[in-house]
């Protein structure tokens, strides 16, 4: 299989797992027409505050967090393609097609307000500018897909345990959730075919230790 292949194959993969993800929230997810743009360009400020903006006091960059709010903004622009093209295959070729066309990338901070700009004005996610942040932090697609299988399979265990009625507890021994689930994910295989199981036991057995 070509590199290419194999990121619309992942691409695909992602689709799907993003398609049951809002299925988990709302079975008729699709007909309710949610502003997934706006979750863009909300998140876009996030990113921001974890890359660092402020120059009037000390501020550290944090590379896995601000991955991991770029992942959330690929999570709303999956939901966003799906929407407009129900077919995960042609929709993963489009994607992978704007991918591999996108621009040289700006400085970072540029890149995440072309982020919030696209879709604020056009109600769509901006690939070319998500590529460029994703090599900013010396990232690529492979570091997409395992970041964003992180994140699904943690939103999905999150709605498992309670997460919409404030039973979740988001807070592991003095670590959030995302921490824990970035030191699971730094031990497990990507490409194996359980990655995707082995990250929710993992973080079950985690979680087990919180609420006992």
């Amino acid at each position: 299989m070509t590199d290419s292949a194999a990121h619309i194959e992942k691409c695909s993969i992602m689709l799907a797992m993003q398609d049951q993800m809002n299925c988990h929230v709302d079975q008729d997810w699709l007909d309710r027409k949610r502003e997934w743009y706006r979750a863009i360009w909300i998140e876009c400020g996030e990113l921001m505050e974890h890359h660092g903006w402020k120059w009037w006091k000390h501020q550290k960059s944090d590379r896995e967090q601000a991955l991991l709010e770029l992942v959330d903004i690929w999570h709303f622009g999956l939901s966003l393609w799906i929407t407009a093209e129900r077919d995960h295959r042609a929709a993963a070729r489009h994607i992978m097609a704007q991918w591999r066309d996108a621009a040289n990338a700006g400085e970072f901070l540029e890149e995440v307000e072309n982020l919030a700009r696209v879709a604020l004005v056009h109600q769509r996610l901006d690939i070319g500018a998500l590529k460029a942040l994703l090599g900013l932090l010396d990232c690529d697609f492979d570091d997409l897909y395992r970041a964003y299988v992180g994140k699904n399979v943690l939103n999905v265990f999150r709605q498992d345990h309670g997460y919409r009625s404030g039973e979740y507890i988001k807070v592991w021994n003095g670590l959030e959730d995302n921490e824990v689930l970035t030191e699971i994910a730094r031990e497990l295989d990507s490409d194996a075919p359980n990655f995707r199981d082995a990250i929710y036991e993992a973080l079950q057995a985690r979680y087990a230790t919180v609420v006992d």
